[in-house]
């Protein structure tokens, strides 16, 4: 039996009013508890609000990111120059080091001679 037919059936049945009244809240307790306020319900318009803030919130963080990959790129190229930069210093000294040391042998060869 529905709520509503077993309602009807319990007032009908009952002469007092005082356990009628107590019915009828018992009824609307039910119902309350079953059912969700409707201040609590989102409206159409709340959920195209909400994907509207959101589709908004998603492109800032999508600009945001693309001005962050194009810092790390600027940082990464950076990087790089330093690197072939202290490259070149190293295959200088290297080079420096080994005409150095040609010519320390060199000379070591001329005053030990054959």
């Amino acid at each position: 039996m529905s709520a509503a037919l077993d309602l009807y059936a319990k007032l009908t049945e009952t002469s007092d009013d005082k356990e009628r009244a107590r019915l009828i809240a018992d009824a609307y307790e039910a119902l309350e508890a079953r059912f969700p306020q409707l201040n609590d319900l989102a409206t159409q318009g709340h959920v195209r609000e909400s994907e509207l803030r959101l589709q908004k919130e998603i492109k800032e963080v999508e600009a945001r990111l693309q001005r962050d990959i194009k810092d790390v790129e600027l940082q990464i190229k950076q990087v790089e120059v330093n690197l072939h930069k202290a490259m070149a210093a190293q295959t200088r000294w290297l080079l420096g080091g080994l005409a150095v040391l040609g010519a320390v042998f060199k000379l070591a060869d001329l005053l030990i001679g054959p």
